[in-house]
């Protein structure tokens, strides 16, 4: 299994980043891909998760509202859309292949290591200046 972003950059406070997530090598068809990322001192964070067979889409609440997560046709591909970005986005983010979206009851995303299939990008650096 691969996985490889692209995307990220230097960005103005209130600009816009659109993240892409290769993937290739899966052997089933029903996995999901979460977005995760990791400032400097910080913890690792789940941002986004869909999954790939129904398109099920599922969020953070510190970016809920303003990135939006979506696949390409052939459903290979996935985007993190980032908008009205923050100096607090910055981060390097991640894409990583699951084995289901682990929620809260309140539907909010979040990570969990008994779903994660192993598979991680290297990461792309996201830095929103203010």
């Amino acid at each position: 299994v691969q996985l490889v972003e692209s995307g990220g950059g230097l960005v103005q406070s209130g600009g816009s980043l659109r993240l892409s997530c290769a993937a290739s090598g899966f052997t089933f068809d029903d996995f999901s891909i979460g977005w995760f990322r990791q400032a400097p001192g910080k913890e690792r964070e789940g941002v986004s998760c869909i999954r790939r067979i129904w398109g099920n889409t599922y969020y953070a609440n510190s970016v809920k509202g303003r990135f939006t997560i979506s696949a390409s046709s052939d459903k290979n591909t996935f985007y993190l859309q980032m908008d009205q970005l923050k100096p607090e986005d910055t981060a390097v983010y991640y894409c990583a292949g699951l084995y289901w979206c682990p929620i809260h009851r309140d539907g909010t995303f979040f990570e969990d290591s008994r779903v994660d299939l192993g598979a991680w990008g290297r990461g792309t650096q996201v830095t929103v200046s203010s």
